[in-house]
């Protein structure tokens, strides 16, 4: 049995992305690893930090973002799927440039591919997720975050990374990363193990940043920008107090950069949220009684939501 680790990157040394982080974390049970390394600014060194990795096992494909595909983050997709198609293992394994694995699931993650390896209609591995919010000792488990997602892909011609890059589908002929005819979900079992999502812990200036980047591929340059100028240039985060505290052990690999937080002055541990902003989504009253309900009375199953998979019974 093969694995592929893949995926994608832009500005994520500038932008405060555990990238190199992410790529070690699961770099031991997989047999090659490749990322697509978009060009970046002048003053991003993403490529030279992931070469430090210096593993042979480590591919990196130069590549160029299309400003025409800035638009709904399908230059997410197409940049996923850049990586995805040299991939050579049985199972490719997709973590994105602000997901981190725990060492301690690796070897349950090694097995549980060993033993679906010959079940061929298992397409995908479904992981639960742990999104950090502000430091690292909070997190969010609310109906406003997705609680699960496909991360492990067998290795198929016709998947393909769907939408912007959350997830993925199997396309009857592929022409763009949003189309819906001519696609279905795919059929995955679950994994138990957690992807660690580190996307929402930075530097709160660095926050703002990031937001304009990433809403940059999804609503367009010139919009960004608009939206951007006219506000406020620190993000904030909110009552951390309201999250969840998250008292259990960090990837290793994260080490030196939990080491290296030096904005907990700016964050807000109690009181109440800023009237004058706008509401994050989990602090939105629907979202909290949403959250209530399915954490404190039904064990943390979900109460609907959109789900981009079939799970394959007795798997």
């Amino acid at each position: 049995m093969k694995i592929s680790g893949f995926s994608f990157v832009r500005n994520g040394v500038k932008l405060y992305y555990p990238v190199k982080e992410s790529i070690e974390s699961i770099l031991p049970i997989c047999d090659e690893f490749i990322v697509a390394v978009g060009k970046g600014d002048e003053d991003d060194n993403t490529r030279e930090v992931i070469e430090s990795i210096n593993s042979p096992k480590i591919r990196i494909i130069d590549t160029e973002w299309d400003t025409q595909h800035w638009k709904k983050g399908a230059i997410n997709s197409i940049q996923t799927n850049v990586a995805l198609k040299e991939c050579t293992g049985d199972w490719c394994f997709y973590v994105q440039a602000d997901e981190v694995v725990h060492e301690k699931y690796l070897p349950i993650i090694k097995k549980r591919c060993e033993d679906l390896l010959d079940e061929k209609e298992v397409e995908g591995l479904l992981f639960k997720y742990k999104h950090f919010w502000g430091d690292y000792e909070h997190y969010n488990q609310s109906h406003a975050w997705y609680p699960e997602e496909i991360r492990i892909i067998r290795n198929n011609p016709n998947i393909y990374s769907w939408e912007s890059a959350q997830s993925f589908r199997v396309y009857d002929e592929y022409k763009d990363t949003h189309q819906r005819e001519g696609t279905r979900k795919l059929k995955v079992a679950r994994v138990d193990a957690e992807i660690y999502h580190y996307g929402w812990v930075r530097p709160p200036h660095l926050m703002k940043t990031k937001q304009k980047a990433l809403n940059s591929v999804h609503w367009g340059a010139k919009k960004a920008e608009e939206h951007y100028d006219q506000g406020v240039k620190i993000f904030d985060y909110g009552p951390l107090q309201k999250c969840d505290v998250f008292e259990d052990t960090h990837p290793a690999v994260m080490k030196d950069m939990i080491s290296r937080m030096d904005w907990k002055d700016k964050l807000q541990y109690s009181g109440n949220a800023d009237p004058t902003r706008e509401p994050h989504k989990h602090e939105r009253f629907k979202y909290r009684m949403l959250s209530f309900i399915e954490n404190k009375l039904l064990g943390g199953r979900g109460i609907g939501g959109f789900k981009n998979y079939d799970l394959v019974k007795d798997k």
